[in-house]
């Protein structure tokens, strides 16, 4: 199929792609970054190199009359030792930013992890090809959002008339960062994260820079925040510092003034949302490490569970709710001079009485269903009536 005459084959560059920092060349293609290469450089971590890499809120955009669209990608798909399959990722495909149809790509290289001992393997596997064929006829924008749950290599970008990148949307850019939650977690799809729900009813562009595991207020990730050209800029922070017991309340506070301090080095009037931890029972009072629960596991269940004593919150062990209300102090005194900066309490797009409803499955994560409620609330709270990002699109 791929002999076809017809077939136009357009080089993949950054000028096809949204949501991305940066585009590697591989082997195969390429690969796009949510993190630049100076700041993968400075750490060496495997989590958040294959969270950053996961291209959650990336899309190719593009202006064309074709009718038949193939994509190849190299896939790396993570499988969990004990724990039940994860599906795969999904290709959303948007035309003129209205659902048109989804595809996965079967193969690719699989990243075998033991949740217990924290080993990996990798094994390679072929490049795949998701195709959409029957879309409408004439000119047309075409996205194609990338899976946000599984690294995606691009190799060749086929369609059956010419491509050209997508004019600029005119719309206000939503920079965001924060942990799994907002990388993905367990949402049904790339277009349904919550992030990119709240975009899509918020009516802006959004670049994710949610990284699974890895909120943990790192230098270069600020210095990536401040770099990066936005209208609009939220953080989400709080259950990775639990989650890692990375560090304590004394170390925590000058370290939020520090990352604020540094995107204002590049965003001084910007506005600003600091979003508190959703609710999580499980580390609500009691401190981190988080553990996978092996009894659970040994029956084939991901369960999470917080090994922490709350009694060490007096020697300064974070929580969620000791973050919340350090937050909400540190938001309250730089607003004095910074009435730019705004802060929501995660409660607010998720409480008691949404987890009565929708418990997080695994004790940590929100389900698809979940993710919809959350981008609806943000939606409502950041984007409409006196939200902090209330304001005219170009």
């Amino acid at each position: 199929m791929h002999d076809e005459p017809n077939w136009i084959i357009t080089p993949i560059t950054a000028e096809l792609l949204r949501g991305a920092l940066d585009l590697e060349r591989t082997e195969h293609g390429v690969l796009p970054h949510r993190l630049p290469a100076w700041a993968r450089a400075q750490v060496a971590d495997g989590q958040l190199a294959m969270a950053e890499s996961q291209p959650s809120g990336v899309r190719l955009a593009f202006r064309t009359r074709a009718t038949a669209v193939e994509l190849d990608t190299l896939p790396t798909k993570r499988v969990y030792v004990g724990a039940p399959p994860r599906p795969d990722g999904l290709y959303d495909l948007l035309v003129d930013g209205r659902p048109a149809g989804q595809a996965y790509v079967t193969g690719g290289n699989t990243l075998t992890i033991d949740m217990t001992t924290g080993a990996t393997e990798h094994h390679p596997g072929p490049v795949g090809t998701v195709r959409f064929t029957d879309l409408p006829d004439g000119l047309k924008d075409v996205e194609i959002w990338l899976p946000y749950n599984e690294t995606a290599e691009l190799v060749a970008l086929r369609t059956d008339a010419p491509v050209e990148p997508a004019p600029d949307p005119g719309r206000r850019i939503w920079l965001h960062h924060g942990s799994s939650i907002s990388h993905g977690s367990n949402a049904a799809s790339p277009t349904t994260t919550w992030p990119a729900l709240a975009a899509a009813l918020g009516g802006v562009e959004l670049i994710n820079l949610g990284f699974g595991g890895s909120a943990l207020l790192d230098p270069f990730t600020a210095r990536a925040l401040r770099d990066t050209p936005a209208d609009l800029i939220s953080i989400k922070i709080g259950i990775n510092l639990v989650n890692t017991d990375v560090m304590r309340l004394r170390a925590f506070t000058p370290a939020v003034h520090r990352f604020l301090d540094t995107i204002r080095e590049g965003h001084p009037t910007t506005p600003l949302l600091v979003v508190s931890p959703i609710l999580c029972p499980i580390h609500e009072d009691t401190p981190g490490p988080t553990a996978t629960d092996l009894t659970a596991l040994s029956s084939g269940r991901l369960v999470f569970r917080a090994t922490g004593d709350p009694a060490e919150r007096a020697s300064g062990k974070l929580t969620l709710g000791v973050i919340r209300d350090e937050l909400a102090r540190i938001v309250g005194q730089r607003a004095a001079e910074d009435p730019n900066l705004h802060y929501l309490d995660g409660r607010g797009l998720y409480g008691d009485a949404d987890f009565a409803e929708l418990p997080l499955p695994d004790q940590l994560h929100p389900d698809a269903d979940t993710h919809r409620r959350i981008g609806e609330r943000f939606a409502t709270l950041a984007f409409t009536a006196n939200g902090p990002f209330t304001g005219r699109d170009a």
